[in-house]
């Protein structure tokens, strides 16, 4: 009899993957791929209630008022209420409104259905109203609770191992074209959880499939109802050149400056989130309108909109690259500055996620250096994408490919900038990330 692990007779090695070859695995396919339709729809409804909540409340009411174009103070009292409505839910509905941004987009497991209502309403007033927070976190929570509540519903007893795949799949199809590809979401959610080995194929296959399906739904969304897909893109982007000597040093320049300022985000962040917990409701409500301050000290510092400052950064990010020649060098970088400083007071007590304004303030920081010798456009921009969306998420790969994908075809020119930006600002980050405290045991007597 042939010896098995560590040398004991009679035992065979555990095949990792018999669980694939299952029926039940067959099932949880099956069910991902059904679930997938749903829970893509229900996410594009809620991306598309977002966009026309601020339309409303930005451009609508406004004008309805008689005001020509929005005021540049009209963010500080709709901010000031969307935190007093944020700081009611968190306070009054079950679980906490989802996760807190300042701590990072990390996969905290299964969604509870109670939770559900909260984290709906208190992104859906985050979003709607203006805050600097993306609608990624949020979707991925709810992906998860719809999916697992929805096979509760329909049989109790279904496997809990099945359930939290079939989670993990609602999440995958919830933001499956969000980020520009199902790929992306993919690594993002993979690096997030941190799975791996056989676990990771296994989860990974049903939402793939879920993603596929819901990249298909929104397109096909999108395209019947003429709101598009909510999926970002940056459109044309100038010609990279090949990556030079210059190039290289540029990479280590914007690395060590993205992990500077996203570490100083983010601890910034963390100090605000301990002050607002303490008195959440005028806390909350603070911390809103001193983001709408911040939009009207930019809006009238440099005469460009306060949309620039405010919400997610997703739809704003297209035009601040095709119009970025418009801009000086000045003005972008008040614009990263004031963007980064509304995104840490944003994420003190509101709820959402914290990739755009990332890749937003990146983008700006970038832009603004490309103005300097040996740094052409795309390159900064990328290195600028890729390295601020490390220091923020503390996720290497889903960064590079970020940066990477939205340059297009001359992403691939710029790769090993981006490569080499993440690396240097996902090292830093790490060193000036201050150590977990070890608890302290008492010593026998």
């Amino acid at each position: 009899m042939p010896d098995g692990p560590g040398g004991q007779p009679g035992t065979a090695a555990k095949d990792p993957y018999a669980l694939v070859r299952t029926r039940g695995y067959i099932v949880v396919l099956v069910v991902a791929a059904v679930l997938g339709v749903p829970v893509s729809a229900l996410a594009f409804g809620f991306l598309a209630l977002v966009s026309e909540l601020q339309s409303l409340v930005y451009t609508d009411l406004p004008k309805a008022l008689g005001f020509d174009g929005t005021p540049s103070w009209w963010a500080v009292p709709l901010l000031a209420l969307a935190g007093l409505l944020v700081a009611l839910t968190i306070r009054h509905l079950p679980g906490t409104a989802g996760h807190k941004p300042a701590e990072g987009l990390v996969a905290s497991g299964q969604t509870r259905a109670v939770d559900i209502p909260g984290i709906a309403l208190a992104a859906l007033t985050t979003l709607g109203l203006g805050a600097v927070l993306g609608p990624e976190a949020p979707l991925i929570a709810l992906g998860s609770g719809l999916a697992i509540g929805a096979v509760r519903l329909a049989k109790r007893d279904f496997p809990t191992e099945g359930a939290e795949v079939v989670g993990v799949a609602g999440s995958f199809a919830a933001i499956s074209t969000l980020l520009g590809s199902p790929l992306i979401g993919a690594f993002l959610l993979m690096e997030a959880s941190g799975l791996g080995g056989a676990m990771l194929g296994m989860v990974l296959v049903p939402g793939l499939l879920a993603a596929g399906i819901g990249a298909l739904i929104f397109t096909g969304l999108g395209s019947w109802t003429g709101l598009g897909t909510y999926s970002l893109g940056l459109g044309d982007v100038p010609h990279a050149g090949r990556p030079d000597l210059a190039g290289f040093g540029w990479a280590l320049v914007i690395g060590i400056a993205a992990a500077v300022v996203g570490t100083a985000v983010h601890r910034f962040a963390l100090v605000l989130q301990a002050r607002v917990e303490r008195r959440r409701v005028v806390g909350t409500v603070l911390a809103g309108a001193v983001v709408g301050v911040i939009a009207l000290v930019y809006a009238e510092g440099t005469g460009k909109d306060i949309s620039e400052v405010l919400y997610s950064g997703q739809d704003q990010l297209a035009p601040l690259v095709a119009a970025s020649a418009g801009y000086s060098v000045a003005t972008l970088v008040v614009l990263a500055a004031c963007k980064a400083l509304a995104y840490a007071v944003t994420m003190s007590g509101f709820r959402g996620g914290p990739i755009f304004p990332a890749l937003f303030v990146g983008a700006a920081g970038g832009l603004a250096l490309s103005h300097l010798p040996g740094l052409g456009t795309t390159a900064g921009l990328a290195m600028g994408i890729g390295s601020m969306c490390v220091a923020m998420l503390k996720l290497p790969l889903t960064s590079v490919l970020l940066a990477t994908l939205l340059m297009g075809s001359d992403g691939l020119t710029v790769v090993p900038l981006v490569i080499v930006a993440v690396v240097v600002s996902y090292v830093l980050v790490l060193r000036l990330t201050p150590k977990p405290a070890v608890p302290r045991t008492e010593q026998p007597a």
